[in-house]
């Protein structure tokens, strides 16, 4: 061969394997241990379903990594009037097809939650809405239904799609057309490709994105919701980054020199729901014969299950150290936190002691559900409570299940004990206690996720009071005293705070974790080399 030739040919092979090399080194894949259950963003309010749609589609106002409110597509906003807010759009947003973003998205956006919301609605964060009014393409007046001092808090979850690509979709074919691509136009950082449910969802940058460009050109974020299989495609380096690492795993992929690892204390929750309607459908006596009455709405009962479960011993054991004890719904980091609450303490004698007080000498037999891929550490948790219940008498089945199947089945109303996690999103508490402790009130829009009968009309003033309260350390306040009224009445169990840990390839990425969990491209950048 010609010495010229040959030359060439070498050289054309370096520049080839150079550009593959930068073209692999724009890639980004992701181990999640769930994804979205639609590609529509208003379908649920699920953690992991907004985290990955968060790449596509953008919200009204952005939550920082401290839950911090920032402008998004809002650049400001203020109120007009008590019932009132003005909000300021950003200029030269372009959706994913190359059309203008305005006014007209915005509204379309909000009014078409209630119509395609669905398993767990994304109505509580446009429930104060009463009208959106059009002044021009880059302002909107929302009209609420009193004052909302709240509302750009609940807006860091109002995903706008575009009124045309979206156009006249219902409940029932809302999902296809978004899940085909046809629908999932968004003014986000990253274009949809592709979704395979369960198995992974596939990005492209968006060269048209108003922010700052992302390093990465694609992105996959890959289901991989049994853990060992996450660790194991990590350290192979099928995956760059893993989210939820197990604790238990923690220290060794720590020494691990090719990998590093980031951990924070969250804002997630786990906590026990309890049943308080009249006949619970998974109550019944030792011998599975009905009782006369449901025993969990008698609080003596409450009490007895709150004395049972040793929260320090599940952050150590069960947790790993990946985790804090808790003493109400929210963190402490949270507004409306109540500083005067004692922590909750293990005292078995007295939970026997209150069961016999109750009538129920010898306890009863009940089942306990939780998830077991959402949060780390849900079926360790949850499998550790159940025991912890059997210790004062009680014979508790652990039924530990899919989110896909858990949600969906506690909305009926099918447990009588239940446990998940609750996230307070928006940095302030009235987010949880309207959702999950104010008595079910469709009319009002409150106590969506409250399905188990639990009414307290004290509770109920407390919560609306401070939903309308613009003065900050008045609304605090009020939310104190609301944490405090679910202490004593004890419908939902504080247990722990989840603790999270990522792991990821030192030499391609690093991240920067965020308080709520999400995992975003957007916060994952190349490592410096």
């Amino acid at each position: 061969m010609n010495i010229h030739i040959a030359r060439v040919a070498a050289l054309a092979l370096v520049l080839g394997a150079s550009v593959s090399t930068a073209a692999l080194a724009q890639n980004l894949t992701i181990g999640v241990r769930a994804g979205p259950d639609s590609i529509d963003p208003h379908f649920t309010a699920t953690g992991t379903h907004a985290e990955s749609l968060k790449h596509i589609f953008d919200t009204l106002t952005w939550s920082g990594d401290k839950l911090q409110i920032e402008p998004r597509l809002a650049t400001s906003w203020k109120a007009i009037k008590p019932d009132t807010w003005e909000f300021k759009l950003r200029s030269g947003v372009k959706f994913h097809d190359g059309s203008d973003f305005t006014a007209e998205d915005v509204k379309f956006s909000i009014e078409r939650i209630p119509v395609v919301s669905g398993p767990n609605p994304t109505t509580i964060y446009t429930r104060r809405v009463k009208e959106v009014k059009i002044i021009d393409p880059l302002t909107v007046h929302i009209v609420t239904d009193g004052p909302a001092p709240n509302l750009p808090n609940d807006f860091i979850r109002l995903f706008i799609v575009s009124s045309k690509a979206a156009a006249g979709l219902t409940k029932d074919n809302a999902n296809e057309t978004f899940n085909s691509g046809k629908a999932a136009i968004g003014t986000g950082p990253y274009k949809f490709v592709s979704w395979t449910p369960k198995d992974q969802l596939v990005l492209e940058r968006f060269d048209g994105y108003w922010g700052p460009k992302e390093p990465w050109a694609r992105v996959v974020r890959k289901e991989l919701p049994n853990d060992a299989a996450r660790v194991a495609q990590l350290k192979a380096g099928q995956v760059d980054i893993i989210v939820r690492a197990p604790a238990s795993d923690v220290a060794t992929l720590k020494r691990d020199p090719k990998l590093s690892v980031a951990t924070i204390d969250t804002v997630y929750v786990f906590n026990m729901e309890i049943d308080m309607r009249d006949k619970s459908p998974q109550v019944s006596a030792k011998d599975g014969s009905p009782l006369p009455k449901n025993p969990l709405q008698d609080p003596r009962v409450r009490e007895a299950i709150d004395l049972a479960i040793d929260r320090p011993a599940l952050v150590e054991i069960a947790m790993e150290g990946l985790g804090a004890p808790v003493n109400q719904l929210v963190t402490s980091s949270i507004a409306g936190f109540n500083k005067s609450l004692p922590p909750l303490k293990v005292d078995l004698a007295r939970a026997k002691k209150l069961l016999e007080e109750a009538g129920y000498p010898n306890g009863f037999k009940t089942t306990f559900s939780f998830t077991n891929d959402r949060l780390p550490g849900d079926r360790q948790v949850g499998t550790s409570v159940a025991q912890m219940l059997a210790r004062i008498g009680l014979d508790v089945t652990a039924n530990a299940q899919t989110a896909a199947v858990f949600f969906p089945a506690r909305t009926r109303g099918e447990f009588s004990l239940a446990m998940s996690g609750w996230g307070t999103l928006t940095g302030e508490a009235n987010y949880t206690l309207s959702s999950v402790v104010h008595s079910n009130d469709p009319a009002k829009k409150l106590g969506a996720f409250n399905v188990l009968g639990y009414k307290n009309p004290d509770l109920d003033k407390l919560i609306q009071d401070a939903s309308v309260e613009l003065d900050e350390a008045k609304r605090n306040d009020l939310l104190a005293q609301a944490n405090a009224i679910v202490a004593k009445d004890r419908p939902r169990l504080p247990i722990v705070a989840v603790g999270s840990a990522w792991a990821m390839q030192k030499d391609k990425v690093t991240i920067a974790p965020r308080v709520d969990e999400d995992t975003l491209a957007m916060d994952i950048k190349p490592a410096k080399k």
